[in-house]
């Protein structure tokens, strides 16, 4: 099984796909002239706009739905995996994907906004919706849909619940098969209380962890804040292969840099536009900008926690293409979560294997609900026209037994399986994106002008010749209609006679 998920893998993660991810996020940075420098302050403003209604999410409460996806075992698990097979380097190459990334993840989640439908009361979107909408291809959504149902369904959640029993079990002894079961319990009490439920888990949760885990991981660097200086110097040498210590792997910096950077954050990947697209917004930029910062939150701040922790204390490995050792600074520790549980234990002896495990229990259970949602909104889109309630229930009863199998199997397995599924959406949706941005960036263009003009923006697709927007449609139409009634029940005003 393992041989035949590597053989998969080669193919997927082929140079052709860490190319089409870089080139991609630096053709929608320039084009849009770098938007994820110049609307940094706007990011932060739009971050706290806008308020929840009966068919939407607020834009924070959609944030926090993407970063319970972005926020995962990835941070943790993933960036110690990539310095053990890309050396440090891998670090900058993660940072790059970010920068990059962000402007992908505006692209992509303002394409899921235009194109978004109001399904049995709420708001769903999402790369199937707008690729059927926007390119008229009902065949290639229905490609992506069903890939992504089998990804975030059954791919995806082995490794989040491998990493939580993975750490427990080293931790605190706990039982792979005891985490499983409680796993199950709880990710079966959340899905089964629909999306509303979810978005005021993530709102709830996803802040609090995320704000927990990079105080930590600053008072570690602050410990040995001599280091430092040489620990950057030591990620950007390696990043351009002049460390001679880690010359031979300088081509998997790059590909691990790139390959965990995206399993991480998920710019281009697809999953962002499903939650961005239930917000309740006046213009899909508004919510484009939002998940551009949310991609600066996982990568630049939580991966950046863990690699400097790493980094900082030594206590990481580097493994050559061959297999032999270039660095060693654990030793018996498998690449993974034990890489962090033992560089903080040493920083902060009884305290940092238990907190990185509860850190992974929080961070990786929620992006098994962030899974299921973005899986049962493709499920949503393939029941728009004929209900099969029953795929729902399956999803519910599959991504269960994909998270208790993933809990007791191992980790080499998982990680293959999860990055199949990675990959496999990162191809679909980064060539639909290519084919719609115009569509993300006359959005764009819209909002600042209508800033420029002093105004809070408002979408308007027929004015700017966008077609199939229905929803955004039917809004200006309400809006005008709204403008133009007169209340019946307002009588005309009583003018007094003049005294006699």
């Amino acid at each position: 099984m393992n041989e035949f998920v590597t053989a998969v893998n080669a193919v997927v993660w082929s140079p052709a796909l860490i190319a089409l991810c870089l080139g991609v996020g630096l053709y929608f940075s320039v084009r849009s002239r770098f938007l994820q420098l110049r609307h940094f302050r706007e990011m932060l403003r739009l971050m706290m706009e806008g308020k929840s209604s009966e068919q939407g999410v607020s834009s924070f409460q959609a944030l926090t739905m993407t970063l319970a996806g972005r926020v995962g075992t990835g941070n943790i698990a993933g960036v110690a995996t990539a310095i053990t097979f890309g050396g440090p380097g891998a670090v900058f190459w993660m940072w790059m994907v970010a920068f990059l990334g962000a402007s992908s993840a505006f692209v992509e989640s303002t394409l899921g906004q235009v194109y978004k439908e109001s399904l049995n009361g709420q708001f769903r979107g999402g790369p199937a919706f707008y690729i059927e909408r926007g390119l008229g291809m009902k065949w290639y959504a229905w490609t992506f849909a069903i890939a992504t149902i089998f990804a975030c369904g059954l791919l995806l959640p082995g490794v989040q619940a491998n990493s939580i029993a993975e750490s427990l079990n080293t931790a605190m002894g706990v039982d792979p098969n005891v985490t499983a079961a409680c796993l199950a319990i709880a990710l079966g009490f959340i899905i089964f209380g629909g999306v509303k439920r979810i978005a005021t888990f993530a709102e709830i949760v996803v802040p609090f962890m995320a704000l927990g885990y990079i105080i930590v991981a600053a008072v570690v660097v602050f410990l040995n804040i001599h280091q430092l200086p040489e620990v950057i110097r030591l990620i950007f040498s390696s990043a351009f292969g002049m460390e001679a210590g880690f010359g031979a792997v300088l081509g998997l910096a790059i590909q691990w840099g790139v390959k965990r950077g995206i399993y991480s954050n998920e710019a281009g990947q697809g999953t962002g536009p499903h939650a961005s697209s239930a917000a309740e917004v006046s213009h899909p930029a508004k919510q484009g900008l939002v998940q551009g910062f949310s991609v600066y939150v996982d990568t630049l701040l939580v991966c950046s926690a863990t690699a400097f922790m790493l980094l900082i204390t030594g206590q990481y490995n580097v493994q050559a293409p061959d297999g032999s050792a270039l660095y060693t600074g654990v030793q018996g520790v498998a690449a993974g979560p034990g890489y962090v549980q033992t560089a903080l234990e040493n920083a902060m002896p009884g305290f940092g294997s238990i907190f990185i495990a509860l850190a992974l229990l929080f961070f990786a259970f929620t992006t098994l609900v962030a899974y299921y949602y973005i899986a049962e909104t493709n499920i949503a889109y393939i029941n728009r026209k004929v209900g099969r309630p029953w795929l729902s229930f399956m999803l519910k009863l599959a991504i269960m037994a994909a998270t208790v199998y993933g809990s007791v199997k191992t980790a080499d397995v998982a990680w293959g399986l999860g990055d199949i599924g990675v990959g496999l959406m990162a191809w679909l949706n980064l060539i639909a994106i290519v084919m719609l941005h115009k569509v993300a960036f006359k959005c764009l263009r819209d909002y600042e002008a209508q800033k420029a003009a002093g105004k809070d923006p408002e979408f308007d697709p027929v004015a700017l010749g966008i077609e199939n927007a229905d929803y955004w449609v039917k809004r200006v139409a309400d809006r005008k209609d709204k403008a133009e009634a007169v209340p019946a029940d307002v009588e005309a005003p009583v003018v007094p006679k003049p005294a006699v």
